[in-house]
């Protein structure tokens, strides 16, 4: 009499359906020219605003720069609640603004291309989704933070802005920003998951929050009547106000502990959202 052997098959582990799914979106990432095209322009960006700061008007004569020190426009000198100037808005934050739309192409494009419907179909979760495409779109942002640190010095020693800084505040204010493209990839993830069935608008409110108009406004409300605005960076500003040219690593703990609170909440939400939902 044979002995027949069942054979069993595991569910694969948390572990590696998230290694498998970051594989995917990471080999999608870099094998798509939209990841490239956003790194140049993070880099480009900065470099035309410090240059076109110095040239000269109408009547020929030098515009007045926006910054006296190249790493200005990599972060503000203090930390801010509400803009005092233009010069402590154009910052390494407007990452947050490419990077929400470049997150509404990348996750825009599994639902148009029907990735999506074959990837719920065969075997991958809501929340693996989530969180994958939360971290693939944290690295690129990331990344994107990094050229434009290397735009922006370019741009600012060509123009001869002074260089006199804090070498540990300034590394403080680059790492801060860059801890914080986790929270905001989690909240443009979040966005696109509501809005996946309208393209259009997902860009539009990508583009809206990390302009941080309603930031700036509520912030505006909360300095008249003279409230509090500690919350602001935990709802409104992701704690980026702290990465600035006088943080300290006190800063760079806040923005730590923002940026993973912001990746727990949104993924929560987005993978509920998705649960309860038609996907396709």
């Amino acid at each position: 009499m044979q002995n027949i052997r069942e054979i069993q098959f595991e569910s694969p582990t948390f572990a590696k359906r998230i290694k498998g799914m970051l594989g995917v979106d990471l080999y999608r990432l870099f094998h798509t020219p939209l990841f490239y095209i956003f790194l140049a322009i993070a880099a480009i960006i900065p470099a035309m605003v410090s240059a076109m700061t110095m040239m000269p008007d109408q009547n020929g004569n030098t515009m007045e720069p926006l910054y006296s020190n190249v790493w200005q426009i990599i972060a503000a000198s203090k930390t801010l609640y509400v803009i005092e100037g233009i010069a402590d808005y154009a910052n390494m934050n407007m990452v947050f603004i490419f990077g929400g739309i470049m997150v509404s192409i990348f996750i825009g494009h599994d639902y148009k291309s029907g990735y999506v419907k074959q990837l719920f179909t065969t075997h991958a979760k809501k929340q693996d989704y989530m969180i994958s495409k939360s971290l693939v779109c944290a690295f690129a942002m990331a990344c994107m933070c990094v050229t434009y640190f290397i735009g922006g010095t370019v741009g600012g020693l060509l123009v001869g802005y002074e260089t006199e800084v804090n070498v540990g505040s300034l590394l403080f204010a680059i790492f801060g920003k860059m801890i914080m493209s986790l929270g905001w990839a989690s909240l443009y993830t979040f966005l696109n998951i509501i809005f996946r069935r309208y393209f259009g608008i997902s860009i539009a409110s990508s583009f809206f929050f990390g302009t941080g108009i309603l930031i700036i406004g509520v912030a505006a409300v909360v300095e008249n009547l003279a409230l509090p605005t500690g919350f602001l960076n935990v709802f409104l500003y992701g704690a980026s106000v702290n990465a600035n040219l006088s943080s300290g690593i006190g800063a760079l703990g806040i923005c730590v502990l923002v940026s993973v609170a912001w990746a727990v909440i949104y993924n929560l939400l987005g993978t509920k959202i998705l649960s309860k939902s038609d996907v396709y």
